[in-house]
């Protein structure tokens, strides 16, 4: 039996993993804050994840080893787990608890705020219709990110989304200038990697305008839990405080769902498929119906989390469930990367839900949305043009189907392929898009303005034949 010393519980009941068990409880909440302290005299965050009439199940995010049962006092905070927000996070890095891991002193924070943050009214959400500019045409041009989206970045080990994802920092723009800073959390990192990622933020000058949270991979799983609720605390506070465009980097989400289901397992919950915990879905949802707009308020929090597809199956639960959760996927595939492509954004399973309500006259050009159809139609065209050639060989095919092989080499040579520091204006992205598409005839580009398409044919010198 646990002994009271007001707020402070002395004897844990038992331990198992992560999680720590006190009896004799009362008057403690539901993911309420509690520090744990041993002999040693080292204390250690945790959370009520659990509770009764008189027990207490808490999640301690440093690990329970070398907690004696007898010795160990949890003093229960009276307040859920808090971060401490202000203008000076931005330039510094945290670790997952958002404590500074940068070897400088814990920056003035105007507020602690609870990092599970506040539930929005649903009638004051604003609708995303803004383009957030990252300087990528596969993304710019034809899977636009808008203000306030959520829109994840499907990968697999060993793909260059790293590379992407440090670009995309570096480059990314809120348009007409509007003050804009980006969160970036790493989750269950490699040490190298992390160290990588913010190498390149100092190096390029985007620190300045980012705010870190590393959990690494040596890092207790528990902490992951907290890292992107950290990062999201920040980002609303800037966003919706202080009238900034946000956007939250969050890499890797299958390693938040591996260390979900390892403290759900160590509190022996039944699993579901695969063994993640059937709360899967809504814990997920979280973390990304934290991204939007808000009626009246100037900024808003843009979502990016990357997620490491095992084995390339999207029917995994973590991908599976993103994609119902999110407005869209960014794919990214191993066959470009063979080749040598990068970014290499598989164009046709990639897809922004948002897409249509962020371009187009006023914000991007007034051929964007046209363009973006044609080329994305012509990109079927071109995979099955291919397909056909690999069974029935080059010289059986049609003269349009050679058009549109010759369409998608074009494609892969001019608007796909950019290099990791090369920004494209999206006039550009444009104007490379009509290079391809004008590889093709006529009677296969009916989805163009037709005055924009008449000057454009009268303009290019040889126009392909096409047999009768």
């Amino acid at each position: 039996m646990s002994r009271a010393t007001g707020l402070e519980y002395e004897g844990l009941a038992g331990l198992r993993g992560p999680l720590a068990f006190v009896s004799g409880v009362s008057g403690v909440s539901y993911h309420e804050h509690v520090e744990l302290r041993g002999p040693d005299g080292r204390g250690r965050a945790g959370r009520v994840i659990a509770v009764s009439s008189d027990h207490a199940v808490l999640e301690v995010f440093a690990g329970t080893d070398g907690l004696p049962l007898e010795r160990t006092r949890a003093a229960f905070q009276g307040h859920p787990l808090r971060f401490g927000v202000g203008e000076e996070m931005l330039g510094r890095v945290f670790d997952g608890l958002g404590r500074p891991r940068d070897g400088l002193p814990q920056p003035l924070a105007v507020e602690q705020r609870p990092i599970e943050g506040a539930p929005v009214n649903p009638c004051r959400r604003e609708y995303p219709r803004d383009l957030l500019e990252t300087g990528i045409s596969a993304i710019d041009g034809l899977n636009t990110l808008v203000l306030g989206q959520k829109l994840p970045l499907f990968s697999e080990s060993g793909l260059s989304h790293d590379a992407l994802a440090m670009q995309i920092v570096r480059q990314a723009q809120a348009p007409g200038g509007a003050p804009f800073a980006v969160i970036f959390v790493a989750l269950g990192l490699p040490r190298d990697v992390a160290m990588r990622y913010e190498a390149d933020f100092r190096k390029s000058g985007a620190l300045s305008r980012t705010v870190a949270f590393l959990n690494l991979a040596d890092d207790p799983a528990a902490e992951r839990l907290i890292a992107p609720r950290c990062a999201l605390t920040a980002a609303e506070f800037l966003a919706f405080d202080r009238g900034w465009h946000v956007l939250v980097v969050a890499n890797d989400i299958t390693n938040y769902g591996e260390a979900l289901r390892e403290v759900a397992s160590a509190a022996g919950e039944v699993p579901s498929r695969k063994g993640y915990p059937g709360y899967l879905y809504s814990d997920l949802a979280s973390l990304f119906e934290r991204a939007g707009r808000i009626r009246g308020r100037p900024g808003s929090v843009t979502q990016l989390p990357i997620l490491t597809m095992p084995a390339g199956d999207v029917t995994h639960p973590i991908p599976d469930l993103t994609g119902y959760i999110t407005e869209g996927q960014i794919v990214l595939d191993r066959g470009l990367e063979r080749r040598g492509i990068y970014p290499p954004v598989d164009v046709l399973p990639s897809l922004s839900r948002l897409m249509g309500d962020g371009i187009g006259a006023g914000r991007t050009r007034e051929d964007h949305e046209a363009v973006a159809r044609q080329t994305y139609a012509a990109c079927a065209r071109s995979a099955r043009a291919r397909a056909l050639e690999s069974i029935i060989g080059r010289d059986e095919l049609s003269e349009v189907e050679r058009a549109y092989l010759a369409f998608g080499d074009v494609f892969e040579e001019r608007f796909l392929p950019q290099r990791p520091d090369e920004r494209r204006p999206v006039a550009e992205t444009l104007e490379r898009a009509w290079e391809a598409l004008m590889v093709l005839p006529e009677g296969e580009l009916g989805r163009l303005p037709a005055e924009q398409l008449s000057r454009r044919l009268a303009s290019r010198p040889h126009p392909p034949e096409v047999a009768a």
